[in-house]
């Protein structure tokens, strides 16, 4: 059977359902600023649950977010606590990598805000730069449209670990970007960057079947790990959103979710694990289904 990466789930959702208080602009980010120990018992968490990489609480650490709460000060220090807490964690555990999450600049899910190519790149190196010593992988997260993929890659470029370029689509046509552009497009950039590995994330499971469709034939390692929102709603679109905007399904337990991921695999994925919503029991079942279908682990 097949070689499996197994990625932790929910990263930010998580966290701030742990901590008990009222969401903010800055998501996960404001967690992390009060209670540190919360980040590092998330990725305790899902080494134990069977993940094999650890994604640092990163994903929206930009100073344009920072800006809006007169923050933008404490970027760089906000980095080293995310990767702090990552390192922390894999430590204790014992095994494992530890992946640098690099979000959307602006917001996410918001191909409608094209930040200049030059300045994008400008944000994406400084943050790859800040990240590496603590970082086996960078994971470019829920990129929803060519342009944003473009901008992170060129930030990336210089990069001497591994880049991963992670795709949300369509919650109703997995064969396009949020923006509206193909999945099959993402050849080129390919072609172009090189990143080590395509992914779909932050995306409806039912939709993920259609884009690893047209991710397989560009020749990439490739995987997905899905949300477990209703849909992303339209009050979430607005600026500054906070997640209070969007609903989580009912429907989506660790074995229904087991079984969109294995199906995945079918397809030919050999990265798998979980977004928004999709938490350690998700993908402690996901291990033991992996283990009984045969695959190993990595």
């Amino acid at each position: 059977m097949s070689e499996i990466t197994l990625l932790d789930g929910s990263i930010g959702q998580e966290i701030v359902k742990r901590s008990g208080g009222r969401a903010t602009s800055l998501w996960s980010t404001s967690v992390m600023m009060e209670q540190p120990e919360v980040v590092r018992a998330v990725h305790t968490d899902y080494f134990h649950a069977g993940a094999t990489i650890a994604t640092m609480n990163s994903y929206a650490i930009w100073p344009d977010r920072l800006e809006r709460v007169d923050l933008a000060a404490e970027h760089l220090h906000l980095l080293d606590t995310a990767a702090a807490e990552a390192i922390a964690a894999r430590a204790a555990f014992g095994s494992g990598r530890v992946a640098a999450s690099l979000g959307p600049l602006g917001a996410s899910y918001r191909p409608d805000i094209a930040i200049p190519l030059a300045e994008a790149a400008e944000a994406y190196r400084i943050n790859m730069e800040r990240l590496a010593p603590s970082a086996d992988l960078f994971l470019i997260e829920t990129v929803s449209s060519l342009h944003a993929a473009r901008g992170a890659l060129m930030g990336c470029a210089t990069s001497k670990k591994p880049v991963w370029l992670a795709i949300t689509v369509d919650d109703d046509d997995g064969t396009r970007l949020r923006s509206g552009e193909s999945v099959s497009n993402l050849a080129q950039l390919v072609q172009e960057f090189a990143p080590a590995a395509l992914l779909v994330n932050c995306s409806r499971p039912e939709a993920i079947a259609a884009a690893l469709d047209l991710i397989a034939p560009i020749g990439l390692p490739f995987g997905a790990y899905a949300n477990g929102f209703t849909r992303i709603s339209e009050g979430f679109l607005k600026e500054a959103p906070t997640v209070d905007a969007l609903e989580q399904r009912k429907d989506l337990g660790p074995e229904d979710y087991a079984t969109f991921a294995i199906r995945w695999i079918a397809q030919g994925a050999t990265i798998v694990g979980g977004c928004c919503e999709v938490g350690p029991e998700h993908i402690r079942e996901l291990a033991t289904q992996l283990k009984a279908a045969g695959h190993t682990i990595i």
